[in-house]
């Protein structure tokens, strides 16, 4: 099975007001991070607004991205529902398009309980021949995977790795020492990268890689190389981003963002509202601010924090 490490930016899904996805688009873009450094690509995740999308659109989305990776890079492709059957349709129309592995989440409208949670992953994982990443984001899933859950499904032999935006670092450290090197761990969380590599995480799947892959694949090589006092100040660098998009929408942001490099995404699909005229003014100024040239190859720790 191959193997995921690095930096995977979440992909925004490009629809025009009549529903169609936005094909060319969306490819120019994949194209575009692969060539900036990117290690893999993922479709349909929080950025990518997959709970907007009719199954068609995430079938078009996926399919572009697939294609637009040309295999030199990973794809993996978000799968998520409130019905095990659902999800495991979902999951084998993405392995059949191509997809290298499936980042699977689940939703829920009513309670569930545990072994009922973790059916739902074991039948996502028993029907394809990809790995699986687990999702869990219990600040916006009203079900969340305990640590034992995890360690339990750990022993599948697809299920592979982990992407936490639990924001508990001390979690993660107890999945990772008794999940040892069955489960690979992916930070989701903008303020936590480096810590989630500095205990030997694989990697970061985010959204603002879309905006700023060069720099996010920076951080992640400073981390392999160590030098964690720079990765630290990159990191501190990125944020002011990521607290923009807390503060006025992820998908809003991303598109905008997105469009004003140059690509004709469109707005983040309705009921969502594309961002007012003055923060896609302070959206500019950031992410201009953010491509000024920085010497983080032989400047100080200090000077990089500031420049």
């Amino acid at each position: 099975m191959p193997r995921f490490d690095g930096i995977f930016p979440y992909i925004v899904s490009p629809v025009s007001p009549d529903g169609t996805v936005r094909r060319q688009v969306l490819a120019t873009l994949c194209g575009d991070l692969i060539a900036k450094g990117v290690h893999g690509l993922a479709a349909l995740g929080s950025t990518g607004e997959f709970a907007y999308l009719d199954r068609g659109q995430k079938e078009a989305v996926v399919q572009t991205v697939v294609a637009a990776a040309e295999k030199r890079v990973p794809v993996l492709a978000g799968v998520s529902s409130t019905s095990t059957r659902d999800a495991v349709d979902q999951a084998r129309g993405y392995e059949n398009l191509g997809v290298d592995g499936i980042i699977a989440v689940i939703d829920s409208y009513f309670p569930l309980a545990p072994h009922q949670v973790e059916g739902y992953f074991r039948a996502i994982a028993d029907a394809v021949a990809v790995p699986i990443v687990l999702y869990t984001n219990p600040n916006f899933q009203r079900t969340d995977l305990s640590i034992d859950m995890i360690v339990r499904l750990s022993q599948h032999e697809r299920i592979q790795y982990l992407k936490d935006a639990s924001f508990n670092t001390g979690r993660l450290l107890s999945i990772q020492d008794r999940c040892g090197d069955d489960l690979g761990i992916f930070a989701a969380s903008s303020h936590l990268p480096v810590a989630v590599m500095m205990i030997g995480g694989q990697g970061w799947m985010a959204g603002p890689a879309c905006l700023v892959p060069e720099q996010c694949v920076r951080l992640y090589d400073f981390c392999r190389k160590g030098e964690w006092e720079r990765a630290a100040a990159l990191q501190r660098r990125l944020w002011v981003l990521n607290d923009f998009f807390n503060r006025n929408g992820l998908a809003a942001c991303v598109k905008a963002g997105l469009t004003i490099q140059g690509y004709n995404v469109g707005d983040p699909v309705a009921p969502q509202s594309p961002l007012a005229p003055s923060q896609w003014q302070d959206l500019e100024r950031l992410l201009a601010q953010l491509a000024a040239p920085c010497d983080q190859d032989s400047g100080a720790v200090l000077e990089e924090s500031r420049c």
